[in-house]
């Protein structure tokens, strides 16, 4: 399957599995069914859609299935002596927003942006890439590495470093592909064997991120943030209907990824950890 098929696919597939969605149409399918007078049908598919909103609404089911996630790889990892490059995968800058307002307007994964930035001084000397373009269907003109540099610059990243911006990718496979032609074109090779690197990018993401670096036979380090689970607090009642169903839907929309990216060979193995290497599972 080509890389626009894919993208293409794999967005109409999330818009109708997300469970959002699916919360959605039993709702409107049970009013469909109510209207027609097919009471039987329309009780149940209304009961089993309250029983799943007071679920998700007063238990963190989205946590639990992100906390697998965001385990695989620790916090503050063990880093190398030096590092040869560093790659922020895209995702903390809304690239429309931003223009919109013609400022960077950052994301939930913000966390992203400060990582790189702290990495870029811990390591003077590592060439620097932001991959990132517009994740949109529809297409969009707008890019988060239209933002990205005077957001670096803000927090200390200026001009003199080495830093290349990748716009061109969408997910995480055109991440990794596109940032290693950018490189390739530049004289820079990666791969194993060729230098250290390290990736940052969210705690619930990395595995697959990993996988499929590892996929392109280069090895990196992991340098997960952004976490969105409190592994202390996993076993509560707490009634915030809107936050259990976006994390419920981060949560789904990434395990299915992990599974798309392992049929579709994107990724070398389906769920990849700090124990295992690149070609071993």
């Amino acid at each position: 399957m080509s890389d626009g098929v894919f993208f293409t696919v794999s967005k109409v597939l999330w818009a109708l599995l997300t469970p959002s969605t699916v919360l959605v149409l039993l709702v409107l399918i049970g009013w469909i069914a109510l209207a027609l007078s097919w009471q039987k049908l329309a009780r149940k598919l209304l009961a089993i859609a309250s029983l799943i909103l007071i679920l998700v609404s007063a238990l963190p089911l989205g946590e639990w299935l992100l906390l697998p996630l965001e385990r695989r790889f620790p916090a503050n990892s063990a880093l190398p002596a030096n590092a040869d490059g560093i790659i922020v995968l895209g995702g903390a800058i809304a690239a429309n927003s931003s223009a919109s307002w013609q400022q960077s307007e950052l994301t939930e994964a913000a966390d992203r942006i400060t990582a790189f930035s702290y990495l870029a001084k811990l390591y003077p000397a590592a060439q620097l890439v932001y991959s990132g373009g517009n994740a949109s269907l529809g297409g969009s003109t707008n890019k988060e590495t239209d933002h990205a540099p005077f957001l670096l610059e803000q927090l200390g990243i200026g001009p003199e470093r080495a830093l290349l911006f990748e716009s061109e990718s969408r997910n995480t496979w055109e991440n990794v592909v596109n940032t290693q032609s950018l490189l390739a074109s530049t004289g820079l090779q990666t791969g194993s064997g060729l230098g250290d690197w390290i990736v940052v990018t969210s705690a619930f993401h990395m595995p697959r991120a990993v996988g499929t670096f590892c996929r392109q036979n280069w090895p990196v380090y992991a340098y997960a943030v952004d976490h969105r689970t409190d592994p202390d607090r996993l076993w509560r009642l707490q009634f915030t209907p809107l936050r259990n169903l976006q994390q419920l839907d981060l949560a789904v929309h990434e395990w299915l990824g992990l599974f798309a990216y392992r049929v579709s060979r994107r990724s070398d193995r389906f769920f990849a950890g700090i124990n295992n290497h690149c070609g071993i599972d």
